[in-house]
């Protein structure tokens, strides 16, 4: 008799150290580093725990655009309203509380809303008119969002929110010296990662970001899952005008300007390809500190703001460049290895 046989492949990667270790990450890790050793020397009020817990307040409020920002960036999109997002929903939740004279719990919710709605709105653009470009329907909803948030207030501005003590305690409150606003931070940070590198929904943003339309094919359902990112992304910019409300005490419509870009350097700068399908969350949340941290410690000293952005600068040219140089191959062609055709 013949007997049936089974042939079983099995696909395995070896590990390897050095590919671990030559990962982005562990860059950035030493750029964290040398960042901090750095502010160290150049500012003996920089290595204090209170100090710099504290601190982590003064870049954390944008940083939750930067969480949904990922996702957008894998996913091979781009979105540029995000600081409009946070001054319309700002400016909505502080005349929903002085004009409206709503409890200021139910204006926070209607500011997220208000967010969430602007971030579907952008999505639902993007899936019923694939022929337009992110970075041109976003554009022209930054206009529109800071456009309506400013003929609500005009040039005024809508204060009175510091007599609120538990709605200022979001941002200025702590808990055993640990800002809340860190704490809140740190569990949408995992929720996001786990959700990114071990649920269907992360692989999705890769296929996404990697071949579309492989991805289509394969049964993703791309346009369900651009319309939930980007609504994401409008919810957590009002998650940011919520805090920043609660730092300021008042809210304007010029308020959040160039957010935008901050977040989408962070990302960058982390490692996530801005061609899409590539990155680790982990890197994203890296550069938040590195540049978090860097613009503290040269605070410290005064350093012009103009100066810090040349040095932030330099960081994203070196983050976009270093990827691109094959060293290997450059060394391996100087010891003749490698011979030119």
């Amino acid at each position: 008799m013949n007997k049936e046989t089974k042939r079983v492949l099995i696909a395995e990667t070896t590990f390897s150290w050095k590919k671990f270790f030559l990962k982005w990450e562990w860059f950035l890790v030493l750029i964290f580093i040398g960042i901090n050793i750095m502010n160290s020397f150049i500012s003996p009020y920089y290595l204090s725990v209170s100090g710099l817990l504290s601190a982590t307040s003064s870049f954390l409020e944008k940083a939750f655009i930067v969480l949904p920002m990922v996702f957008i960036l894998i996913m091979g999109d781009i979105d540029i309203s995000v600081g409009s997002v946070v001054a319309l929903s700002a400016v909505i939740m502080g005349e929903s509380y002085n004009r409206l004279g709503l409890p200021m719990g139910l204006a926070i919710i209607i500011c997220l809303l208000v967010g969430a709605l602007c971030g579907f709105i952008n999505g639902f653009i993007l899936i019923k008119f694939k022929e337009l470009a992110p970075m041109i329907v976003t554009l022209g909803t930054q206009i529109l969002y800071r456009g309506i948030a400013t003929m609500i207030l005009k040039d005024q501005a809508s204060t009175g929110l510091t007599s609120i003590t538990w709605f200022s305690n979001l941002y200025w409150g702590s808990i055993f010296g640990i800002p809340y606003m860190l704490i809140v931070f740190i569990v949408f940070a995992v929720i996001f990662g786990y959700i990114l590198h071990k649920t269907n929904f992360g692989r999705y943003l890769y296929a996404i970001g990697s071949n579309e339309t492989a991805a289509h094919f394969s049964g993703v359902e791309v346009d369900k899952v651009r319309l939930i990112t980007f609504t994401l992304t409008g919810l957590f910019s009002a998650v940011t005008a919520v805090f920043l409300a609660s730092r300021m005490g008042s809210v304007r419509p010029n308020i959040a300007v160039g957010y935008e870009l901050e977040a989408i350097s962070m990302v960058v700068l982390g490692g996530i390809s801005s061609a899409g399908g590539k990155g680790n969350f982990i890197g994203a949340i890296i550069s938040i500190f590195i540049i978090g941290l860097l613009r503290y410690g040269l605070g410290l000293i005064n350093i012009p703001s103009q100066v810090m952005l040349v040095v932030i600068g330099s960081l994203l040219i070196l983050a976009v460049l270093i990827p691109q140089l094959n060293l290997g191959k450059y060394f391996r062609r100087k010891q003749g290895v490698v011979k030119e055709a």
